[in-house]
């Protein structure tokens, strides 16, 4: 019998998890009439509710359920990360604790994965999110497609599921990476299938607009060259620009004409270089940042308990 791990990170998500067990348990019995069965890891991602509670009471019902507690809130993908220490299957998912993305689909998913797909995605065809959410969703996969992967599903994803020669490469990742975008990139052939996000109905979203923003600067510093390169090139063009302002000045003094006086315009320049400079400057740091976070040994997360 073949073994599909499911990963599910935890924060914050005690209303759901009586729900989502019920509904993986009827996941197993579909999948059981294909000589699979499930092996459940739950990461506790330093939640501040009684989703600890809810996952022994899980626990009691179902023994062989792995439960991982973290010593405090490290961040979804690590949370995710850490479960794939903890995995045994032939193939793996991760699965988001609040219901948005159904299990229901999972029996579709190894169905595929059975009949020799080793990289299965359920990529969105709408989600039932706020404006705001759903913009920036929208900005981000389109600057993601533009200057990562080209062809990278237009609504995103997050249902997948990896045959486990994807393990080692996902588990064994560097800090500060998108392990979505990761599984994509490694370059296995996805089976798409399609569907429709369900509205969020349990809890409220601990995806802040902050954590947004830092997905977004580890994804395009991680994953692409464009923002180093398009900072060489600013910089190659005010330089030029400047070097053109420079020849043009010394030939008006040249042949004696007067220009008209320039401070007004001298200052703003000035403002505007420095601004670009210290702009510069603070991408080269997150660089630097990521780099040195990588060497100095910290930590990607801290495991309290494991049940």
């Amino acid at each position: 019998m073949k073994t599909v791990s499911v990963i599910v990170p935890v924060y914050y998500n005690e209303g759901s998890l009586a729900p989502l067990f019920d509904e993986l348990t009827r996941v197993e019995e579909q999948i059981a009439a294909m000589d699979c069965c499930l092996e459940l890891v739950f990461v506790d991602d330093g939640s501040g509710d009684d989703s600890l509670a809810e996952l022994l009471k899980i626990k009691q019902r179902r023994g062989d359920v792995k439960i991982v507690k973290l010593a405090r809130n490290f961040g979804a993908f690590e949370a995710s990360k850490v479960g794939l220490r903890f995995i045994s299957g032939d193939c793996f998912m991760w699965l988001s604790a609040d219901l948005q993305d159904p299990p229901e689909l999972i029996p579709s998913m190894v169905e595929k994965w059975l009949a020799g797909s080793k990289f299965v995605i359920y990529a969105r065809d709408g989600r039932d999110d706020p404006f705001l959410q759903k913009l920036f969703g929208g900005i981000y996969y389109w600057l993601l497609r533009r200057l990562v992967v080209p062809n990278y599903p237009t609504g995103g994803f997050d249902l997948a599921l990896m045959d486990k020669v994807l393990l080692p490469h996902l588990r064994d990742s560097g800090k500060n990476i998108n392990t979505t975008l990761l599984e994509y990139w490694l370059g296995f052939k996805p089976e798409v299938l399609r569907y429709r996000r369900r509205e969020r109905e349990h809890g409220q979203s601990m995806w802040t607009l902050s954590k947004r923003f830092k997905l977004a600067l580890d994804t395009f510093l991680g994953f692409s060259f464009v923002p180093i390169r398009l900072i060489t090139g600013i910089g190659l063009s005010v330089s030029f620009i400047s070097m053109i302002y420079g020849m043009v000045t010394t030939a008006y003094a040249w042949f004696g004409v007067r220009g008209a006086p320039g401070w007004p315009t001298l200052v703003a320049l000035i403002t505007f270089l420095i601004g670009l400079v210290i702009v510069m400057l603070g991408i080269i740091g997150e660089y630097v940042w990521r780099i040195y976070d990588e060497v100095n040994k910290v930590p990607e997360v801290v495991i309290d308990e494991v049940f």
